[in-house]
């Protein structure tokens, strides 16, 4: 059952060839044998997980019907569950049980999901390789001495491990996508307030957003049907209709105009991968797709401006864990100035301290206006090459990573070495466009995306696009030796 997709359980449970809680028995088990290679889980849920499958068989047995109903996922680590720890992978949180479930959890819960875990992540989702948990790396099941991709690398790790067939993450500046394409899965970022961030614990505010990891594009769909929609608690949700993801799959690509930015085609890029992408570009032509070269010439100063706006809402977000009132509190301190340092000091990891005193420097009285604001102004560069580009085509296509998956420790002691493999993926957060990573090949064992970019809301046109090229391709077929 573990090799089953969404799409495939749905129809299994409605069929009744097996019932939610044989099915959450089963990946259970494989979660207990399996995981302890690749350090996916933070927190396994049991009771709530059983529990939650025999009402969705109940529900079923009423007539009630649904994708989502009785269909195991997990959550990320950052995603407010009632009752449950939610730690946001570092030690300043491990002992906070959330009060209340975040609008995702709440929206899959109600959709009839059951949740058999949470899931690995960077701390506070900061990093491109899940090494900073404070829980330990996780493995990449492709290769268990390589990183699975950051900061959603525990929910990409368990998925492309068949331990379950989707899950839920965040991405900021790629937290979704890069690990997707390190690991072989489909996974999508959508249009900046289309999914509630309300209980999803905050990184950098105006980047984040919530979306699917799956093995396919149907299956992302599925997912992210259930998560979309309005949240009147959440401030920057969008009061958009939320389309019908899975009809849209099968429409044809027939004339479909796809750029392709020469900027991503540089020194910096893989060759091999470089091959991969120019193959994918070829299937989809073969589809109908007419392709044109185009321009994104701001691009080149993406990574400074987001590594100066993230880590100022960073600093700015993380200001209200001080050992006062919940998380994390060192042991006898001599005053409140002791206690708010030693809290942080001993409460946070390395990369977290690091972004946490460049926001705050960024932000700070006279390197304000030369350094966030100014960031500010390139954002908005970036996003009107975005608007200029998507005047000429439907969507863009390019590498979503410049390189495959490297070895755990490799870049440890050069930050700014992982900061660039983000090149491709944070422009999208920048302007708060959608973006999806879907498999596209191997470079030495290892697996390579490609990444697929639309004009906001258009999230089906992301879906259709990777659902034809899946139906011609086999890549995201493929299976880790060994799980």
């Amino acid at each position: 059952m573990h090799h089953m997709t969404l799409a495939e359980i749905a129809r299994g449970l409605a069929d009744k060839k097996f019932s939610s809680e044989e099915l959450t028995k089963a990946l259970l088990a494989r979660i207990t044998q399996l995981d302890p290679q690749l350090n996916s889980f933070i927190s396994l849920t049991e009771e709530l997980a059983l529990s939650q499958a025999k009402a969705a068989d109940a529900r079923r047995a009423n007539g009630e019907s649904g994708a989502l109903l009785g269909a195991p996922i997990a959550h990320k680590d950052l995603f407010c569950t009632q009752g449950i720890r939610t730690s946001c992978g570092s030690k300043m949180l491990d002992n906070f049980k959330a009060p209340y479930d975040a609008t995702v959890v709440a929206k899959l819960a109600a959709a009839g999901t059951v949740t058999l875990g949470k899931t690995n992540m960077d701390e506070f989702a900061m990093g491109s390789a899940n090494e900073s948990s404070h829980y330990g790396p996780v493995k990449n099941p492709w290769n268990l001495e390589h990183v699975p991709g950051g900061s959603s690398g525990g929910s990409a790790a368990a998925v492309a491990a068949r331990l379950l067939p989707a899950a839920t993450a965040t991405d900021t500046g790629g937290s979704i996508r890069q690990p997707a394409a390190f690991t072989n899965l489909t996974g999508l970022k959508p249009t900046y307030g289309r999914v509630s961030r309300w209980g999803m614990i905050a990184y950098a505010s105006s980047l984040d957003q919530g979306g699917p990891l799956a093995r396919t594009a149907e299956d992302c769909a599925i997912l992210l049907q259930g998560m979309a929609g309005f949240d009147p608690n959440d401030s920057t949700s969008i009061d958009e209709p939320v389309p019908d993801y899975s009809a849209s799959l099968n429409g044809s690509l027939q004339g479909l105009r796809i750029g392709v930015p020469k900027e991503y085609f540089s020194a910096g890029l893989d060759p091999r991968i470089a091959e991969l992408v120019h193959n994918s570009v070829k299937a989809l032509e073969k589809l109908g797709a007419v392709i044109k070269e185009i321009s994104l010439p701001n691009m080149q100063h993406a990574i400074p401006a987001y590594y100066v706006i993230a880590p100022a809402e960073a600093s700015s977000n993380l200001s209200r864990f001080d050992g006062v009132r919940f998380g994390y509190r060192c042991e006898n301190p001599e005053n409140l100035v002791d206690l708010y340092k030693r809290s942080r000091g001993e409460g946070f990891g390395a990369e977290v301290q690091r972004r946490i005193m460049v926001g705050a420097y960024a932000l700070s009285a006279g390197y304000y206006d030369a350094y966030y604001l100014k960031a500010q102004k390139i954002r908005r560069l970036v996003k009107n090459d975005f608007m200029a580009a998507f005047n000429e085509v439907d969507i863009i296509l390019g590498p979503t990573t410049p390189n495959p998956a490297w070895k755990l420790g490799a870049k440890n002691s050069d930050p700014v070495a992982e900061y660039l493999e983000d090149v491709y993926t944070i422009t999208a957060n920048l302007a708060g466009l959608p973006g999806l990573s879907m498999p596209a090949g191997f470079v030495d064992g290892l697996p390579v995306g490609v990444q697929l970019l639309a004009p906001y809301f258009q999230e089906g046109r992301l879906l259709n696009v990777a659902h034809q090229y899946q139906l011609n391709t086999d890549w995201h077929t493929r299976t880790p030796t060994g799980f």
